[in-house]
């Protein structure tokens, strides 16, 4: 049980890790902060938080637990404001898709918290941002990743750990640099080429003719161009060694791609198409 949770980010993670933890009965007061105060009126209105505070310093005053649920570019501000008032005993954690850059930041900014800090990422999330979006069921069966490192205290560990899991999420153990390896691979470049397929079509002459006959695999593969901005350009900065590999790696398997139609080489297409097919069948079946 959770005594107060400090939700810092009341948006589509932060408020479902409180609707879920709420729902398990896992947490007696949650607390929550951001710059959006009608978002934080909405938070109050579907009973997401209990109390809404306009400083981060403030919210996390004698939380349990603090959540920092923020663009990873807003990270290392937040961490120097709150340090302050992290009590002796209080578990701070993360939920940001790069791993490296807040880990940094919670070194510098948190000094005797930082054994308490857990650094933490849900493999879960929509299109969708704001509190609005949230729902308690989102990290259920759900990975989340948590990147402990040399420092981190085991019981500051176990109790996020438990946290999750309340949420019925499965927790899974990596190293930083690990993590944003594959996550540059897996989420940050398939959400930039989405990113960038719907500017290049839109940047066309008869742009308005081509989104009129966009069909369901063009609105597929793009959904993910609908998530925050902000967020994603955060992620960029803070991602960008591994995120500029992953690029480089599919820059040049798309000009094998174009040689291979440039030779009418059939035979190297289908190849690529089977196995390719091959890998997604048994990602869509379940099997990975």
């Amino acid at each position: 049980m959770i005594g107060r949770l400090a939700v810092l980010g009341v948006g589509l993670i932060g408020g479902s890790l409180a609707r879920a933890l709420r729902a398990a009965g896992a947490v007696e007061e949650v607390v929550g902060y951001g710059r959006g105060q009608a978002n934080l009126r909405k938070a109050m209105e579907l009973g997401v938080i209990d109390r809404a505070e306009c400083s981060a310093a403030r919210a996390v005053s004698a939380a349990d637990m603090i959540v920092l649920a923020l663009p990873v570019g807003s990270m290392a501000a937040t961490l120097s404001e709150i340090a302050p008032q992290i009590g002796a005993q209080t578990v701070v954690t993360d939920v940001g898709s790069v791993k490296g850059s807040v880990v940094s930041a919670a070194r510098a900014a948190l000094g005797e918290h930082f054994r308490r800090f857990v650094p933490g990422h849900p493999i879960a999330g929509t299109e969708q941002s704001g509190v609005a979006a949230s729902f308690a069921e989102l990290f259920r069966d759900r990975r989340v990743v948590l990147t402990p490192v040399a420092e981190t205290d085991p019981d500051a560990l176990e109790r996020v750990r438990s946290m999750w899991q309340a949420t019925g999420a499965q927790t899974v153990s990596m190293e930083v640099s690990h993590h944003d390896e594959i996550l540059a691979a897996t989420s940050h470049l398939p959400h930039l080429l989405a990113y960038c397929l719907v500017d290049t079509l839109a940047c066309m002459d008869d742009s308005r003719v081509i989104f009129d006959f966009a069909a369901g695999g063009f609105r597929d593969f793009t959904r993910i161009a609908g998530s925050d901005p902000v967020m994603w350009r955060d992620i960029c900065l803070a991602n960008r060694a591994a995120i500029l590999a992953a690029l480089g790696q599919y820059r040049s398997d798309l000009d094998a791609l174009m040689s291979a139609i440039g030779r009418d080489d059939g035979d190297w297409l289908l190849e690529l198409f089977t196995r390719a097919k091959r890998e997604r069948d048994a990602l869509n079946g379940g099997r990975r």
